[in-house]
């Protein structure tokens, strides 16, 4: 497989952008080649500091949303989509998709994440992983302070979510993306973090990597299927790592 670096203006982006002081610029996008014409798109996040969870204001609020300050050193790679079922497919050779669902996110448990990760790592230089929560909400927010990352409200033309969506998955990419120019960071499919599901810590915390045990893992996201309330860019909850969902998705990250 075959890499091939490039640079690309990151969609959606109104004007100056600020993250914690630190201006958003293009950002690199990585272009892997699965084979077969498949692509795998990966967007560098730049390092920053964010406010992790939710002010008490925020309308849905759940008391497992403790804000604070939250420090990433590093920067890394988020991918462009959720992984789809021909990337899926491309990648574990045995495994074999319903037909006229190639963009559709991949349906997966946590264990199958790492089992594909496995593989894509062994046919390439390697490096990926799934997100932490950290780094999964501060991608999602791009910037952004609000509930979602275009606002405090959810249209039908923002995300798929329940109350905005015909309840079935739709293909990835088919909404805007933010300002790190990421795509269905809310809606469509519950994504898969690293993280074992915990309380979050409090005050000024880096490079957070969630509690040290646990029997779920976390998800973020919501999904066709819950309402837009669930979609919020500090939304948490925990499942176990082995059943399989039709509302469970993932996206891969990548540290440089």
């Amino acid at each position: 497989m075959k890499r091939i670096l490039g640079i690309a203006m990151v969609l959606g982006l109104a004007g100056a952008l600020t993250v914690m002081a630190q201006e958003v610029k293009p950002d690199s996008v990585e272009v892997i080649d699965l084979g077969k014409g498949v692509k795998l798109e990966m967007v560098l996040i730049p390092a920053g500091k964010f406010m992790m969870g939710s002010p008490a204001s925020e309308k849905g609020r759940n008391n497992n949303e403790t804000q604070h300050e939250v420090t990433l050193t590093k920067p890394y790679y988020m991918g462009k989509y959720e992984v789809t079922q021909e990337q899926f497919e491309a990648v574990m050779i045995k495994i074999r998709q319903f037909p006229n669902r190639a963009k559709l996110p991949k349906v997966v448990s946590w264990e199958d994440c790492k089992d594909f990760i496995k593989e894509l790592n062994a046919k390439t230089d390697g490096g990926y992983r799934l997100p932490t929560e950290a780094e999964w909400e501060y991608a999602c927010r791009a910037g952004t302070t609000t509930a979602y990352s275009f606002g405090d409200k959810m249209t039908p033309k923002d995300a798929n979510c329940l109350n905005t969506s015909e309840i079935r998955p739709v293909a990835v990419g088919s909404y805007k993306p933010n300002a790190f120019g990421l795509y269905d960071m809310h809606g469509n499919v519950w994504e898969w973090c690293n993280d074992w599901y915990g309380p979050l810590q409090d005050g000024e915390v880096t490079d957070p990597r969630g509690a040290a045990t646990g029997k779920n893992r976390v998800l973020r996201g919501g999904s066709f299927f819950n309402d837009d309330s669930k979609a919020r860019s500090s939304y948490r909850v925990g499942n176990s790592p082995t059943p399989r969902s039709l509302l469970y998705g993932f996206r891969l990250a990548r540290t440089p």
